[in-house]
Protein backbone atom coordinates (compact mmCIF):
# COMPACT_ATOMS: atom_id res chain seq x y z
CA UNK A 1 0.00 0.00 0.00
CA UNK A 2 1.80 3.45 -1.07
CA UNK A 3 2.21 5.83 1.52
CA UNK A 4 1.39 9.43 1.17
CA UNK A 5 3.93 11.93 2.25
CA UNK A 6 4.95 15.38 1.67
CA UNK A 7 8.83 15.67 1.00
CA UNK A 8 11.84 17.62 -0.46
CA UNK A 9 13.68 15.64 -2.98
CA UNK A 10 16.62 15.93 -0.65
CA UNK A 11 14.28 14.23 1.91
CA UNK A 12 12.94 11.89 -1.00
CA UNK A 13 16.47 10.72 -2.31
CA UNK A 14 17.02 10.27 1.27
CA UNK A 15 14.19 8.17 2.40
CA UNK A 16 15.02 5.77 -0.78
CA UNK A 17 18.43 5.39 0.99
CA UNK A 18 16.86 4.80 3.96
CA UNK A 19 15.36 2.22 2.52
CA UNK A 20 17.10 0.61 0.97
CA UNK A 21 19.86 0.31 3.68
CA UNK A 22 23.62 0.69 1.37
CA UNK A 23 26.76 -0.36 3.20
CA UNK A 24 28.93 3.14 2.99
CA UNK A 25 28.71 6.55 2.04
CA UNK A 26 31.13 8.34 2.47
CA UNK A 27 30.06 12.44 1.66
CA UNK A 28 31.64 15.90 2.04
CA UNK A 29 28.73 18.52 2.70
CA UNK A 30 28.34 21.02 -0.36
CA UNK A 31 25.29 23.26 -1.38
CA UNK A 32 22.36 22.29 -2.09
CA UNK A 33 22.99 18.22 -1.55
CA UNK A 34 24.55 18.52 2.04
CA UNK A 35 21.10 17.66 3.27
CA UNK A 36 21.17 14.15 1.77
CA UNK A 37 24.35 12.68 3.92
CA UNK A 38 22.86 14.79 6.46
CA UNK A 39 19.82 12.45 7.07
CA UNK A 40 21.65 9.74 6.40
CA UNK A 41 23.85 10.59 9.05
CA UNK A 42 20.77 10.86 11.43
CA UNK A 43 18.85 7.66 10.45
CA UNK A 44 22.27 5.99 11.25
CA UNK A 45 22.28 8.00 14.55
CA UNK A 46 18.82 6.74 15.28
CA UNK A 47 19.72 3.64 14.60
CA UNK A 48 17.71 3.09 11.67
CA UNK A 49 19.96 1.85 9.28
CA UNK A 50 23.56 0.46 9.62
CA UNK A 51 25.12 2.09 6.79
CA UNK A 52 28.79 3.01 7.35
CA UNK A 53 29.46 7.01 7.23
CA UNK A 54 32.45 8.13 6.25
CA UNK A 55 33.20 11.65 7.04
CA UNK A 56 35.88 13.25 4.44
CA UNK A 57 38.06 16.00 4.15
CA UNK A 58 37.05 16.83 0.02
CA UNK A 59 34.85 15.79 -2.48
CA UNK A 60 37.72 13.90 -4.07
CA UNK A 61 38.42 11.84 -1.05
CA UNK A 62 34.51 11.35 -0.49
CA UNK A 63 34.38 9.17 -4.39
CA UNK A 64 38.32 7.99 -3.65
CA UNK A 65 36.80 6.56 -0.80
CA UNK A 66 33.62 5.23 -2.42
CA UNK A 67 35.49 3.07 -5.51
CA UNK A 68 37.68 1.66 -2.46
CA UNK A 69 34.40 0.34 -0.62
CA UNK A 70 33.12 -0.62 -4.01
CA UNK A 71 35.99 -2.31 -4.94
CA UNK A 72 35.84 -4.27 -1.67
CA UNK A 73 32.55 -5.35 -2.33
CA UNK A 74 30.73 -3.21 -0.74
CA UNK A 75 27.32 -1.61 -1.82
CA UNK A 76 28.52 2.09 -1.55
CA UNK A 77 26.93 5.57 -2.93
CA UNK A 78 27.46 9.50 -2.40
CA UNK A 79 25.88 12.85 -2.90
CA UNK A 80 27.15 15.99 -4.26
CA UNK A 81 27.03 19.14 -6.06
CA UNK A 82 28.54 21.28 -8.52
CA UNK A 83 32.24 21.69 -7.41
CA UNK A 84 32.04 18.73 -5.02
CA UNK A 85 31.56 16.84 -8.50
CA UNK A 86 34.49 19.28 -10.28
CA UNK A 87 36.77 17.95 -7.27
CA UNK A 88 36.00 14.09 -7.72
CA UNK A 89 36.14 14.35 -11.58
CA UNK A 90 39.00 12.21 -11.82
CA UNK A 91 37.80 9.53 -9.47
CA UNK A 92 34.39 9.72 -11.59
CA UNK A 93 36.75 8.18 -14.75
CA UNK A 94 38.42 5.58 -12.55
CA UNK A 95 35.14 4.32 -10.83
CA UNK A 96 33.34 4.09 -14.49
CA UNK A 97 36.56 2.11 -15.97
CA UNK A 98 37.09 -0.23 -12.95
CA UNK A 99 33.29 -1.28 -13.17
CA UNK A 100 32.02 -0.01 -9.73
CA UNK A 101 28.54 -0.01 -9.56
CA UNK A 102 28.29 3.42 -7.38
CA UNK A 103 25.51 5.47 -7.01
CA UNK A 104 25.66 8.88 -6.72
CA UNK A 105 22.58 11.50 -5.92
CA UNK A 106 23.74 14.61 -7.88
CA UNK A 107 21.72 17.95 -6.86
CA UNK A 108 22.33 20.12 -10.18
CA UNK A 109 23.80 23.28 -9.65
CA UNK A 110 25.76 25.69 -11.50
CA UNK A 111 30.22 25.26 -12.29
CA UNK A 112 32.01 28.50 -10.81
CA UNK A 113 32.50 30.76 -12.28
CA UNK A 114 31.10 33.37 -11.22
CA UNK A 115 30.47 31.83 -8.32
CA UNK A 116 26.64 30.81 -7.63
CA UNK A 117 24.93 28.54 -6.14
CA UNK A 118 21.50 27.73 -8.23
CA UNK A 119 20.55 25.47 -10.19
CA UNK A 120 21.66 24.58 -13.70
CA UNK A 121 23.27 21.50 -15.35
CA UNK A 122 26.88 22.58 -15.93
CA UNK A 123 27.54 19.77 -13.60
CA UNK A 124 26.17 17.19 -14.89
CA UNK A 125 26.71 17.70 -18.50
CA UNK A 126 30.17 18.25 -17.75
CA UNK A 127 30.68 14.78 -16.96
CA UNK A 128 28.81 13.53 -19.72
CA UNK A 129 31.58 11.82 -20.98
CA UNK A 130 33.11 9.81 -17.91
CA UNK A 131 31.33 6.68 -17.97
CA UNK A 132 28.24 7.04 -15.75
CA UNK A 133 24.73 6.06 -16.19
CA UNK A 134 23.08 10.10 -15.97
CA UNK A 135 19.14 9.81 -15.21
CA UNK A 136 17.45 12.69 -14.71
CA UNK A 137 14.55 13.99 -12.58
CA UNK A 138 11.54 15.87 -12.93
CA UNK A 139 9.97 16.72 -9.42
CA UNK A 140 10.76 14.71 -5.98
CA UNK A 141 8.59 11.46 -6.95
CA UNK A 142 10.86 10.53 -9.83
CA UNK A 143 13.83 11.71 -7.53
CA UNK A 144 12.53 8.97 -5.40
CA UNK A 145 11.87 6.40 -7.95
CA UNK A 146 14.60 6.70 -9.72
CA UNK A 147 16.44 5.91 -6.77
CA UNK A 148 14.82 3.07 -5.88
CA UNK A 149 15.69 1.84 -9.70
CA UNK A 150 19.83 2.62 -9.35
CA UNK A 151 21.09 0.29 -8.09
CA UNK A 152 19.02 -2.66 -9.95
CA UNK A 153 20.47 -1.07 -13.09
CA UNK A 154 23.81 -0.28 -12.01
CA UNK A 155 24.77 -4.04 -10.27
CA UNK A 156 23.44 -5.85 -13.20
CA UNK A 157 25.82 -8.46 -14.23
CA UNK A 158 25.39 -7.09 -18.29
CA UNK A 159 26.43 -3.65 -16.66
CA UNK A 160 28.13 -2.87 -13.35
CA UNK A 161 29.12 0.82 -13.95
CA UNK A 162 28.30 3.83 -11.49
CA UNK A 163 25.13 5.41 -11.59
CA UNK A 164 24.05 9.22 -11.16
CA UNK A 165 20.87 10.25 -10.36
CA UNK A 166 20.12 14.22 -10.90
CA UNK A 167 17.49 16.44 -9.94
CA UNK A 168 17.45 20.42 -9.76
CA UNK A 169 18.91 22.21 -7.42
CA UNK A 170 17.11 23.98 -4.79
CA UNK A 171 13.70 23.67 -6.91
CA UNK A 172 13.33 20.24 -6.53
CA UNK A 173 16.04 19.42 -3.41
CA UNK A 174 14.68 21.72 -1.43
CA UNK A 175 10.84 22.61 -3.03
CA UNK A 176 8.38 20.11 -0.85
CA UNK A 177 5.62 18.12 -2.60
CA UNK A 178 3.12 15.34 -2.54
CA UNK A 179 4.55 12.21 -2.98
CA UNK A 180 3.57 8.47 -2.80
CA UNK A 181 6.34 5.87 -1.15
CA UNK A 182 6.66 2.63 -1.45
CA UNK A 183 6.38 0.27 2.07
CA UNK A 184 9.95 -0.48 2.96
CA UNK A 185 9.72 -4.21 2.42
CA UNK A 186 8.73 -4.01 -0.82
CA UNK A 187 11.83 -1.53 -1.73
CA UNK A 188 14.18 -3.70 -0.04
CA UNK A 189 12.72 -7.08 -2.16
CA UNK A 190 12.84 -5.03 -5.26
CA UNK A 191 16.52 -3.60 -5.01
CA UNK A 192 17.58 -7.36 -3.16
CA UNK A 193 21.29 -8.19 -1.52
CA UNK A 194 24.33 -6.98 -3.42
CA UNK A 195 26.69 -10.24 -3.99
CA UNK A 196 29.43 -9.18 -6.54
CA UNK A 197 30.60 -11.71 -8.27
CA UNK A 198 34.23 -10.53 -8.20
CA UNK A 199 35.45 -7.75 -5.21
CA UNK A 200 39.15 -7.62 -3.46
CA UNK A 201 37.52 -9.02 -0.20
CA UNK A 202 37.53 -12.50 -1.83
CA UNK A 203 39.69 -14.30 -0.23
CA UNK A 204 38.99 -17.77 -2.37
CA UNK A 205 39.34 -15.35 -5.50
CA UNK A 206 42.22 -12.81 -5.20
CA UNK A 207 42.48 -10.30 -7.78
CA UNK A 208 43.74 -6.94 -8.79
CA UNK A 209 41.56 -3.13 -9.74
CA UNK A 210 42.73 -0.57 -11.33
CA UNK A 211 46.34 -1.78 -12.25
CA UNK A 212 48.43 -0.09 -14.97
CA UNK A 213 47.18 -1.21 -18.47
CA UNK A 214 49.45 -1.19 -21.13
CA UNK A 215 48.95 -0.29 -24.63
CA UNK A 216 48.04 -4.38 -25.37
CA UNK A 217 44.96 -4.27 -22.94
CA UNK A 218 43.77 -0.35 -22.45
CA UNK A 219 41.30 -0.17 -25.85
CA UNK A 220 39.25 -3.48 -25.05
CA UNK A 221 38.87 -2.05 -21.60
CA UNK A 222 37.73 0.83 -22.92
CA UNK A 223 35.45 -1.15 -25.74
CA UNK A 224 33.81 -3.32 -22.71
CA UNK A 225 32.75 -0.21 -21.13
CA UNK A 226 31.30 0.75 -24.02
CA UNK A 227 29.04 -2.49 -24.76
CA UNK A 228 28.46 -1.98 -20.81
CA UNK A 229 26.57 0.97 -21.71
CA UNK A 230 24.64 -0.20 -24.62
CA UNK A 231 23.34 -3.16 -22.35
CA UNK A 232 22.25 -0.61 -19.80
CA UNK A 233 19.72 0.36 -21.91
CA UNK A 234 17.91 -2.72 -22.31
CA UNK A 235 18.44 -2.87 -18.72
CA UNK A 236 16.75 0.32 -17.80
CA UNK A 237 13.95 -0.65 -19.49
CA UNK A 238 13.67 -4.28 -17.84
CA UNK A 239 14.06 -2.26 -14.22
CA UNK A 240 11.49 0.80 -14.95
CA UNK A 241 8.92 -2.16 -16.15
CA UNK A 242 9.41 -4.34 -12.97
CA UNK A 243 9.16 -1.05 -10.78
CA UNK A 244 5.65 -0.20 -12.44
CA UNK A 245 4.24 -3.59 -11.42
CA UNK A 246 5.32 -2.32 -7.22
CA UNK A 247 4.09 1.45 -7.97
CA UNK A 248 1.91 1.59 -10.59
CA UNK A 249 4.69 4.56 -12.12
CA UNK A 250 6.09 4.15 -15.76
CA UNK A 251 8.82 4.82 -16.74
CA UNK A 252 11.61 4.95 -20.14
CA UNK A 253 14.01 6.72 -22.01
CA UNK A 254 11.76 9.94 -22.08
CA UNK A 255 8.21 10.82 -21.56
CA UNK A 256 5.81 12.35 -24.48
CA UNK A 257 3.44 14.63 -23.47
CA UNK A 258 1.04 15.59 -25.80
CA UNK A 259 3.88 14.84 -28.80
CA UNK A 260 1.62 12.31 -30.56
CA UNK A 261 -0.11 15.32 -33.16
CA UNK A 262 2.47 17.97 -32.34
CA UNK A 263 3.67 19.85 -35.10
CA UNK A 264 6.12 21.67 -32.86
CA UNK A 265 8.04 19.96 -30.03
CA UNK A 266 10.28 21.24 -26.91
CA UNK A 267 13.41 18.61 -25.83
CA UNK A 268 13.82 19.44 -22.46
CA UNK A 269 15.64 17.88 -18.95
CA UNK A 270 14.26 18.38 -15.39
CA UNK A 271 12.52 19.96 -13.38
CA UNK A 272 12.03 23.17 -16.27
CA UNK A 273 9.78 20.48 -18.08
CA UNK A 274 6.63 20.84 -15.61
CA UNK A 275 6.56 24.87 -16.69
CA UNK A 276 7.12 23.47 -20.27
CA UNK A 277 3.87 21.35 -19.76
CA UNK A 278 1.75 23.73 -17.88
CA UNK A 279 2.50 26.21 -21.04
CA UNK A 280 1.47 23.57 -23.38
CA UNK A 281 -1.74 23.28 -22.06
CA UNK A 282 -2.44 26.48 -22.46
CA UNK A 283 -1.37 26.78 -25.84
CA UNK A 284 -3.66 23.77 -26.81
CA UNK A 285 -6.79 25.38 -25.54
CA UNK A 286 -5.48 28.40 -28.42
CA UNK A 287 -5.34 25.29 -31.13
CA UNK A 288 -1.62 25.09 -31.38
CA UNK A 289 -0.46 21.62 -31.85
CA UNK A 290 2.80 21.46 -29.30
CA UNK A 291 4.37 19.28 -27.32
CA UNK A 292 7.07 18.06 -25.20
CA UNK A 293 10.13 14.87 -25.38
CA UNK A 294 11.14 15.01 -21.28
CA UNK A 295 14.80 13.23 -21.13
CA UNK A 296 14.85 11.00 -18.53
CA UNK A 297 17.46 8.77 -19.75
CA UNK A 298 21.08 11.06 -20.94
CA UNK A 299 23.45 8.09 -21.22
CA UNK A 300 23.27 5.91 -22.34
CA UNK A 301 21.90 7.96 -24.86
CA UNK A 302 18.76 6.89 -26.80
CA UNK A 303 18.79 8.84 -29.98
CA UNK A 304 17.38 6.18 -32.44
CA UNK A 305 13.95 6.29 -29.97
CA UNK A 306 14.42 10.19 -29.72
CA UNK A 307 14.90 10.45 -33.65
CA UNK A 308 11.62 8.24 -34.34
CA UNK A 309 9.39 10.24 -31.52
CA UNK A 310 10.26 13.41 -33.28
CA UNK A 311 9.96 12.62 -36.87
CA UNK A 312 6.98 14.11 -37.13
CA UNK A 313 7.55 17.47 -36.03
CA UNK A 314 8.29 20.93 -38.32
CA UNK A 315 9.95 22.46 -35.63
CA UNK A 316 11.71 21.62 -32.76
CA UNK A 317 12.90 23.43 -29.56
CA UNK A 318 16.22 21.59 -28.01
CA UNK A 319 16.32 23.27 -24.29
CA UNK A 320 19.58 23.45 -22.63
CA UNK A 321 20.62 24.30 -19.01
CA UNK A 322 24.50 24.31 -20.01
CA UNK A 323 26.40 25.80 -22.96
CA UNK A 324 29.26 23.69 -24.10
CA UNK A 325 31.22 26.80 -25.20
CA UNK A 326 32.08 25.45 -28.14
CA UNK A 327 30.12 28.14 -30.31
CA UNK A 328 26.87 26.69 -31.56
CA UNK A 329 24.77 25.80 -28.57
CA UNK A 330 24.77 23.28 -25.48
CA UNK A 331 25.32 19.45 -25.48
CA UNK A 332 21.65 18.31 -25.45
CA UNK A 333 21.43 20.16 -28.94
CA UNK A 334 24.63 18.53 -30.09
CA UNK A 335 23.25 15.00 -29.04
CA UNK A 336 19.89 15.50 -30.18
CA UNK A 337 20.79 16.90 -33.83
CA UNK A 338 22.98 13.93 -34.42
CA UNK A 339 20.28 11.39 -33.94
CA UNK A 340 18.39 13.48 -36.02
CA UNK A 341 20.70 13.51 -38.95
CA UNK A 342 21.82 9.52 -38.26
CA UNK A 343 18.23 8.88 -38.55
CA UNK A 344 17.47 11.34 -41.14
CA UNK A 345 15.26 13.06 -39.48
CA UNK A 346 15.49 16.76 -41.39
CA UNK A 347 13.26 19.27 -39.69
CA UNK A 348 13.87 23.20 -38.34
CA UNK A 349 15.61 23.20 -34.74
CA UNK A 350 16.54 25.93 -32.57
CA UNK A 351 19.09 25.21 -29.27
CA UNK A 352 18.35 27.34 -26.87
CA UNK A 353 20.15 28.29 -23.69
CA UNK A 354 18.21 28.80 -20.37
CA UNK A 355 17.99 29.13 -16.79
CA UNK A 356 21.76 29.16 -16.64
CA UNK A 357 22.79 30.19 -12.73
CA UNK A 358 19.09 29.79 -11.52
CA UNK A 359 17.50 32.55 -13.78
CA UNK A 360 13.98 31.79 -14.04
CA UNK A 361 12.66 29.72 -17.18
CA UNK A 362 8.51 30.47 -16.85
CA UNK A 363 5.75 29.92 -19.31
CA UNK A 364 5.82 32.83 -21.15
CA UNK A 365 9.55 31.84 -22.42
CA UNK A 366 8.07 28.61 -24.00
CA UNK A 367 5.41 30.25 -25.24
CA UNK A 368 7.86 32.96 -27.26
CA UNK A 369 9.96 29.75 -27.65
CA UNK A 370 7.21 27.79 -29.93
CA UNK A 371 6.36 31.47 -31.76
CA UNK A 372 9.85 31.37 -32.93
CA UNK A 373 9.96 27.75 -34.21
CA UNK A 374 6.27 28.70 -35.82
CA UNK A 375 7.88 31.96 -37.55
CA UNK A 376 10.23 29.95 -39.36
CA UNK A 377 8.43 27.44 -40.02
CA UNK A 378 5.06 29.18 -41.22
CA UNK A 379 6.41 32.64 -41.64
CA UNK A 380 9.72 32.16 -43.32
CA UNK A 381 11.87 33.76 -40.69
CA UNK A 382 15.61 33.58 -40.69
CA UNK A 383 16.53 30.25 -38.80
CA UNK A 384 19.02 30.73 -35.91
CA UNK A 385 21.53 28.02 -34.68
CA UNK A 386 21.15 28.81 -31.07
CA UNK A 387 20.13 31.05 -29.19
CA UNK A 388 20.04 32.47 -25.57
CA UNK A 389 16.62 33.38 -23.68
CA UNK A 390 15.91 35.52 -20.49
CA UNK A 391 18.76 38.07 -21.11
CA UNK A 392 18.29 40.93 -19.03
CA UNK A 393 19.61 42.93 -22.09
CA UNK A 394 16.60 41.68 -24.16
Amino acid sequence: MAIRERMSGNEAVSYAIKQINPDVMPAFPITPSTEIPQYVSTYIANGEIDTEFIPVESEHSSMSAAVGASAAGARTLTATSSCGMALMWEELYIAASNRLPIALALVNRTLSGPININCDHTDSMGARDSGWIQIYSENNQEAYDNFVQAYRIAEHPDVRLPIMICQDGFITSHGVENISLLEDDLVKNFVGEYNPEEYLLNAGNPMALGTYSVTNFCMEANKLQEIAMENAKQVILDVAKEFEQISGRKYAFFEEYKLEDADYAMVIINSAAGTAKDAIDVLRESGKKVGLLKIRVFRPFPEDEIAKALAHVKGLAIMDRADSYRGGGGPLGVEVRSALFKNKVMLDSVNFIYGLGGRDFTTGDVADIFETLEDIVERGAKPVDYKYIGLREA
